[in-house]
């Protein structure tokens, strides 16, 4: 069943239940009242009548008393525990009321009864009789128009539980759709972008705050991160075909030379293997780096606890001046203990440090210090290289993107250095920035948490 459906069955089937409920109350709640009513009149007419005839005078004779009492639709009986005290008198209507066999009552009685399918009020009460003897006074009474007023209650309350079901349901197909429309819209878009292939948005034109515009707009900003991403890797995608095509390129031409004039040419040979060779690693880097990036952050394995910085430092600088013989002048400003992973935040500086190496001739400055008012642990490096324009400052952390296309072949960079580092920064809760000026050098910092994040 279609979620309309089930919302227009489900509500027309809740008021109606709740219509037939609260009219079936209406309907006890009135029955009961006019009948308790009507027992309290005739008790009351009862008791009066007792007091009429104990006022009055001896001379009249006891039937003849009791008719200017009977009631039009009922009887009066007088009765004692041997039996009728008089003959019962009934009115015109009910004179088949006096075959009923009666019954002597010692204490005061109300009740209802039933004597040939006709319902009456049986009020039985004692009194003293003008000789002296305690009898029991008896009024039976027709409920029947009563009973025919609660006929034509049942009739009228039926009818409004007929009337009012129409709107019901025709309200309950009415909400369905209003319900249903966004989410029908939204399965013809989902529909609409599986067969074209193109990214589509819902139309919103609700100036309401409701769940179900909420929902819309969630969709459209869902489906505007999933073009963003599809944009991001379309061009991703289109950068590591073409970055990785330049030294395929490369290599196939030094294979080919190798293979015409390699062996006559040793000077050629040398060349093109040293060629094949460094294009090779720059590949196997670029590689490595694409892994890395395409990683989610929960693959990274990162494992965060105190790490004295000075310790990491001087381990480091020591390992850079080994490999690349480039001296690193080390400046401790504040021996302090960061909240990272060791070997993610050695990835970083790494990063950073052979970006200096590759940029700069003059030795590297590595600084450890704090910052703020809480003292965070900071980071700087700094280089006295070619630096960065600012133009394109905010440009070095895209992947593939190289401020200098020529030095950074020379050098060996991918281009996926910087954006390496962005994707390790955020595995650490570090944060990361650059500072550069063109011609005077650069200096990359490094913030870290003191506590876990």
């Amino acid at each position: 069943m279609k979620l309309q459906n089930k919302i227009h069955t489900y509500t027309s089937l809740l008021f109606g239940i709740l219509l037939v409920a609260i009219n079936f109350s209406v309907y006890f709640l009135f029955s009961q009242l006019s009948i308790d009513s009507r027992k309290d009149q005739v008790e009351a007419a009862a008791e009066n009548m007792i007091r009429g005839i104990q006022r009055a005078p001896v001379s009249v004779a006891a039937e003849d008393l009791l008719r200017a009492y009977v009631p039009l639709d009922g009887m009066l009986r007088l009765m004692k525990p041997e039996g009728d005290f008089l003959p019962p008198i009934t009115s015109s209507s009910e004179q088949s009321l006096s075959l009923m066999k009666g019954v002597f009552d010692e204490t005061r009685q109300v009740r209802i009864i039933t004597y040939e399918s006709n319902r009456y009020i049986l009020v039985s009460l004692p009194m003293i009789w003008t000789n002296g003897e305690v009898v029991n006074l008896q009024v039976t009474e027709s409920l029947q128009p009563t009973m025919q007023t609660l006929q034509v209650l049942r009739i009228v309350l039926v009818a409004v539980t007929g009337i009012a079901l129409i709107p019901v349901v025709v309200s309950g197909r009415l909400l369905g759709r209003l319900i249903t429309r966004p989410i029908a819209s939204m399965i013809s878009t989902m529909k609409e972008i599986q067969r074209s292939g193109k990214f589509k948005r819902l139309p919103l034109h609700s100036s309401s705050r409701d769940e179900l515009v909420e929902m819309g707009e969630t969709f459209n900003d869902m489906i505007e991160l999933l073009e963003r991403n599809f944009v991001r890797q379309e061009q991703f995608v289109s950068n590591a075909s073409h970055e990785l095509k330049t030294p395929l390129t490369i290599i196939e031409s030094y294979a080919s030379l190798l293979k015409r004039r390699g062996l006559q040419h040793p000077k050629i040979f040398a060349e093109s293997v040293e060629a094949i060779h460094s294009e090779a690693i720059r590949m196997k880097d670029m590689a490595e780096q694409l892994l890395l990036l395409a990683r989610n952050e929960e693959q990274w394995n990162v494992v965060l606890e105190p790490v004295r910085l000075t310790r990491i430092a001087t381990e480091l600088k020591a390992t850079f001046e080994n490999a690349f013989a480039r001296q690193i002048q080390l400046d401790v400003q504040a021996d302090c203990i960061g909240y990272t992973d060791e070997n993610k935040l050695k990835q970083l500086l790494f990063i950073f440090l052979d970006n200096a190496r590759k940029y700069s001739d003059e030795s590297i400055h590595l600084m450890i210090d704090t910052i703020g008012d809480t003292a965070q642990p900071c980071i700087r490096i700094t280089d006295q290289g070619i630096g960065i324009p600012e133009e394109k400052l905010s440009k070095v952390f895209d992947r593939f993107y190289r401020v200098d296309e020529a030095r950074s072949r020379e050098e060996g960079g991918t281009g996926l250095g910087l954006s390496l580092a962005t994707g390790i920064a955020q595995a650490i809760h570090a944060q990361i920035g650059l500072e550069s000026v063109e011609g005077s050098g650069t200096t990359a910092t490094i913030i870290l948490p003191t506590v876990p994040k």
